[in-house]
């Protein structure tokens, strides 16, 4: 992966949230160097994760105190977007690790946040998630005061990287949808290792069995003991799960766009001739007006883009800044915001992935150059849920006002 590079001196972390953007640019560059290889050799990224521990981001959102990195989900939405520019599936493996490290505070209670967050600052965990809504629920059934989780997702990004995986199911003969964070190297739980498509290649998310995973009821998020057994109180922020993971996937959307165009215009700057044939002849293919125009073109949408996914961040730090009475209202202005950045990021990233190769030439169509790996990645995420969606919800608030409701995709 690193090429013969020199192994980086990661041994200070950074202490500010630039430190920690420029940290992520630095693996970023280690995993651009042969990024095209590893997408077309689409094996296991357990040297990808470990570049990750290595160096200091996986645990940015936990607390200083318990050896983690201390930053906001600004900070985090940035780290991601670096990193997707240098390689797209280590983007959204960094991204849903994030949103599952984070899923002790959206609903697990105080104690159990404490709880999860020194470990897994402490030994350093990397989080997967079999938690596909389009799946039927995991089936959890009580035995011996534990609870016993079985079932089949089709998805489960991070699979075999990772050193914990979220699961959710519901509990038999009740309406009681329960979260629990588990080890991954266990018999219970078995990866298919599926995972064969267009893009995203390297982020393991083929399907998964759970057969038998036991929990003991301490360890489900966000329920307290009772008289009459163990309850559930629910809260608005229990809700942010989605409006975070979706806000994951357009950083990554956006760092797949910036590292598309950042190669293509090094391949202009470095081999692009000009056409010989124009009336305006020029020397250089950087010379030539339509390339410029296209380029100015392409950045343009992409800072635009980037702009508005900052304002969305915005919105969510100001609902973490009061987590424990957050409002609807505000849970659903976010959740708007985001469904506009997304589509945006989209269209962007989609247009840039094929515009390229109009600025670069024939020759950039080699499947050694690799243009081809951006569209591709950015092509089969954005498929994840219809974007025609996230339009309508964006479509409904301005000519009604109306809010996006919770559910599993807004």
């Amino acid at each position: 992966m690193t090429n013969g590079q020199d192994a980086p001196d990661w041994s200070t972390r950074p202490t500010t949230p630039e430190g920690w953007v420029e940290r992520a640019r630095e693996v970023a560059a280690r995993l651009a160097v042969d990024a095209v290889e590893r997408d077309r050799e689409g094996a296991t990224p357990y040297a990808e994760v470990e570049l990750l521990k290595d160096a200091g981001l996986v645990p940015l959102l936990a607390p200083a105190e318990y050896g983690g990195g201390g930053q906001d989900w600004t900070t985090a939405y940035r780290v991601i977007r670096a990193v997707a520019a240098g390689d797209g599936s280590i983007g959204q493996l960094l991204g849903y690790h994030y949103l599952w490290a984070w899923a002790a505070r959206l609903v697990g209670t105080p104690a159990q946040i404490e709880a999860v967050e020194r470990q897994a600052a402490e030994e350093g965990w990397f989080f997967g998630g079999a938690v596909n809504p389009r799946d039927d629920d995991l089936v959890i059934r009580e035995e011996g005061g534990e609870l016993v989780f079985n079932g089949r997702k089709t998805f489960s990004t991070g699979g075999k990287v990772s050193d914990v995986t979220v699961l959710e199911g519901v509990l038999e003969g009740t309406d009681k949808h329960i979260f629990a964070i588990v080890p991954t190297d266990q018999d219970g739980i078995v990866f298919a290792g599926d995972w064969d498509n267009l893009g995203q290649r390297l982020t393991e998310s083929g399907s998964a069995v759970i057969e038998d995973v036991r929990v003991p009821w301490a360890a489900a998020a966000g329920y307290v003991a009772r008289a009459d057994g163990y309850e559930f109180v629910p809260r608005t922020y229990n809700t942010l799960n989605v409006p975070l993971i979706q806000l994951v996937f357009t950083n990554f959307y956006l760092g797949i766009a910036q590292g598309a165009l950042e190669t293509a215009a090094a391949y202009t700057r470095e081999k692009t001739r000009a056409w010989p044939y124009a009336a305006d002849r020029k020397e250089r293919g950087v010379d030539e007006f339509y390339v410029q125009e296209a380029y100015g073109d392409l950045q343009s949408k992409l800072w635009a883009a980037e702009a508005l996914a900052e304002r969305a961040a915005g919105l969510i730090e100001a609902i973490n800044a009061h987590a424990d009475d957050v409002t609807p209202e505000e849970r659903g202005e976010a959740a708007v915001v985001i469904a506009a950045a997304k589509q945006t990021a989209i269209d962007a990233g989609l247009e840039i992935g094929t515009r390229i190769f109009e600025v670069t030439g024939a020759r950039a169509s080699a499947n050694a150059v690799g243009l081809d790996v951006f569209w591709r990645n950015i092509r089969t995420h954005s498929l994840h849920d219809p974007v025609a969606h996230k339009r309508a919800e964006v479509g409904r608030y301005a000519l009604t006002g109306e809010l996006p409701e919770p559910t599993w995709y807004t």
